[in-house]
């Protein structure tokens, strides 16, 4: 009997909806009410990875054994298994809540020839061949890679290695980003061929129309049971180019984001506005999802999201959800948040917030009685605050800055840092808006926002140098990759000095 057997007992005598396992975590059950812990210790990933080769055969042993994403059988329930940035995971579901395995997928046959050297005069885009020669090892046996859709095979490897992304160029082989780094895989180069058979077969028909007229187009792309993609497709000086962004098939909840209490009660608020602020690449679009789940899961309401496209998918749990994606369900950001005013939310996300007249719906919209969040590419939570109302003209910023300090309930800043070891965490710096910090914001004084985040630390608020040097001192990122990711860097040195951390920038 595997040493899990009477976890799966008791799991099926609660009606769990699923068993959520991560190396390093507690493992929990995910109930209609919430989460409840299973075990009082986490799992290491030797512990963990042994506990999933007891129920797996060994086909899924071998693929366990090199890190691969792969899903099996054991006893009435699925469990699913991959590695997002060299964590361990798994999920186990119920066999009646879940599909089972597909068949294995048909031999994928070798690419073709190594192409000659790409000319640097931009060709028509080639038209689809009747017979695409697919790029990439075949498929794990685990997943069914659709023959007509050869990059499906490339998405199997990218997720089972753990990459963030794929990139294809015309000239090149498939590149992974891996931990935050470029990593070029063992395939032959794609020739300008192969690369219209990888990327068209995928490419929805409004897609191929805008990519005709405008040679660049981003959708979403869905593989049943792995993941998720954000596609963009491009033309370059060699030709056809694509680059691909993983978005896990299971949304991370608020304890496995490890997000503080004070960021959880934000989404008990009837109304307000809250950013979640980063570069691109920073996990903004992991940390909403993750908070709109956690509404799903305790909360009775009507959440619209507006999204460009739709990345993490939402099914309703105590919630009505509405996701609507720009440039498929609806015209534009603006356009669909001054509708959804007439569609009775209770929240509303907004993906991007890229110009002036969405930011002013949406703080409209908190001012009016809902809890909006939405996104914006700033670094630090005071700079958020000078973005927004910056971009407003001269003679309406002091409005505005009413209308913030009014509305602003808090802003989450977040970095990704490389793991030591493999992989990459984040790092938040959380701005929790306080009346004095509501002042500030009120009168202008938002260079002061920064030194009373630090007097109000008890109240929840943490600096970004507070996160990273947290994350030095467990033994999670180097002092020298918090260096890199600070954007203050005197005061951080000052840090380390005091706290007698070595920096070593040599």
């Amino acid at each position: 009997m595997a040493a899990f057997d009477k976890i799966l007992e008791a799991m099926a005598a609660r009606g769990a909806q699923s068993l959520e396992l991560q190396s390093g975590e507690i493992p929990h059950f995910v109930l209609e009410g919430g989460t409840v812990p299973v075990l009082k210790a986490p799992l290491a990933e030797p512990q963990l990875l042994g506990y999933l080769k007891e129920m797996a055969g060994p086909a899924e042993q071998a693929l366990l054994d090199t890190k691969s994403v792969c899903r099996f059988l054991y006893r009435g329930f699925l469990v699913q298994v991959a590695f997002p940035g060299g964590a361990l995971m798994a999920r186990v579901t119920p066999q009646e809540h879940a599909q089972p395995a597909p068949p294995p997928p048909a031999a994928v046959p070798p690419p073709g020839p190594r192409p000659a050297s790409p000319s640097a005069h931009e060709a028509p885009a080639p038209a689809p061949p009747a017979q695409p020669a697919p790029v990439g090892k075949p498929a794990a046996a685990a997943f069914a890679t659709d023959p007509s859709r050869p990059i499906e095979a490339l998405f199997v490897e990218m997720v089972g290695r753990g990459a963030s992304d794929l990139h294809l160029t015309t000239g090149e082989p498939p590149i992974l980003r891996i931990s935050g780094e470029i990593v070029r895989t063992d395939h032959p180069p794609v020739t300008p061929e192969q690369m219209a058979g990888l990327l068209l077969p995928i490419c929805p028909e409004k897609n191929r129309k805008e990519y005709e007229e405008l040679h660049d187009t981003d959708f979403a792309y869905h593989m049943e049971g792995l993941a998720r993609f954000r596609c963009n497709l491009f033309r370059d000086r060699f030709g056809m180019g694509g680059v691909f962004r993983q978005i896990p098939s299971e949304i991370w909840s608020v304890e496995q984001l490890g997000l503080s209490k004070e960021v959880v009660d934000l989404c008990w608020l009837s109304k307000g506005f809250v950013v979640v602020t980063g570069p691109t690449g920073s996990g903004k679009s992991t940390t909403l999802a993750s908070l709109v789940d956690y509404i799903n899961r305790n909360r009775t309401d009507h959440i619209v999201t507006i999204e460009d496209p739709v990345e993490f998918v939402h099914k309703n749990k105590r919630c009505l959800i509405n996701q609507r994606e720009v440039g498929t369900h609806t015209q534009s950001f603006k356009r669909a948040l001054r509708a959804a005013l007439r569609e009775d939310p209770d929240i509303v996300l907004v993906g991007e917030m890229r110009d002036l007249e969405t930011v002013a719906i949406a703080i409209e919209t908190a001012e009016t009685g809902h809890l909006v969040f939405g996104t914006l590419h700033t670094s630090t939570a005071a700079s958020t605050v000078d973005r927004i109302i910056d971009q407003f003209p001269a003679d309406r910023q002091s409005q505005i800055r009413v209308m913030l300090s009014e509305t602003l309930k808090g802003v989450i800043s977040q970095t990704l840092c490389k793991k030591v070891g493999g992989g990459r965490v984040a790092a938040y710096e959380i701005l929790l808006v306080s009346s004095a910090i509501a002042n500030l914001i009120r009168e202008g004084k938002t260079f002061q926002i920064a030194s009373l985040m630090q007097t109000q630390r008890a109240a929840g608020n943490v600096t970004m140098n507070d996160s990273l040097v947290d994350l030095v001192k467990r033994g999670l990122i180097t002092p020298e990759e918090a260096y890199v990711k600070s954007s203050d860097k005197i005061g951080l040195k000052a840090v380390f000095e005091r706290q007698k951390i070595t920096l070593d920038l040599n």
